[in-house]
């Protein structure tokens, strides 16, 4: 008797024992009928596939390397992707090269997703408009673009941990005073909360803006809720 996981593995090719690169002679997917389907990532491009077997593991081959994962995405260069770290490697035991056989490993991924670059994502608030200003009567909306974070650590310096920047860096969108405390939503999740500016100026600010990153708070977020 065997466990499979629902999905049709396709044969490794072992001419050569060449690792495999690409799909050959093959069809464009239809969209959405691959959500199983993992992209293993090093610095943010495609390295590996790998397919999700539980909502917290990825299998994989055990020469594959990344730093994160994408799931159920088909253009990785769109927005809307869900981004997990890689928490644990498990290659299987003594695995010691592709030639040899026993290429397989499990990655443990984190529960909760980070936010790729340049994501598209909004902010909202009842702040200034402009610096120096005055708070608004209606509440006001603007999409802004999440920011690789060593972009961010160079230009601001002392960065602390724990947190994300979009917008105000590269374009005049973002948020000002008065807006402290608002969302950022991605996807129609909270991934921030407004922070900081710099200088508190918000007349097409050099620098990006910085959001709380809510996943770093979530334990204490549940354990705040479950004692109260």
């Amino acid at each position: 008797m065997y466990t499979t996981y629902k999905l049709v593995c396709a044969s490794p090719l072992l001419a050569n024992r060449a690792l495999g690169s690409e799909i050959i002679n093959g069809n464009e997917a239809p969209e959405n009928t691959l959500l199983y389907m993992a992209s293993l990532q090093v610095n943010g491009s495609h390295n590996c596939g790998g397919f999700l077997i539980r909502k917290d593991f990825v299998m994989t081959a055990a020469h594959c390397d990344g730093d994160r994962v994408v799931l159920g995405t088909h253009n990785l260069h769109k927005s809307g992707k869900t981004v997990r770290h890689i928490v644990k490697r498990y290659r299987y035991p003594g695995y010691d090269g592709v030639g040899n056989g026993k290429d397989i490993m499990l990655l443990k991924v984190s529960k909760y997703s980070f936010n790729p670059d340049n994501e598209q994502c909004r902010v909202a608030g009842w702040g200034y408009t402009r610096t120096g200003g005055w708070t608004e009567d209606n509440l006001r909306v603007v999409d802004v673009s999440i920011i690789n974070p060593q972009v961010c650590k160079k230009e601001w310096d002392g960065l602390p941990a724990n947190v994300i920047c979009a917008g105000g860096y590269g374009t005049n969108k973002g948020f000002c005073q008065g807006d402290s405390g608002g969302p950022l939503v991605c996807n129609g999740i909270a991934v921030g909360v407004v922070s900081f500016n710099k200088y508190r100026n918000c007349n097409y600010p050099d620098v990006p803006n910085v959001y709380t990153d809510i996943s770093k708070y979530l334990t204490w977020i549940k354990q705040t809720l479950n004692k109260n």
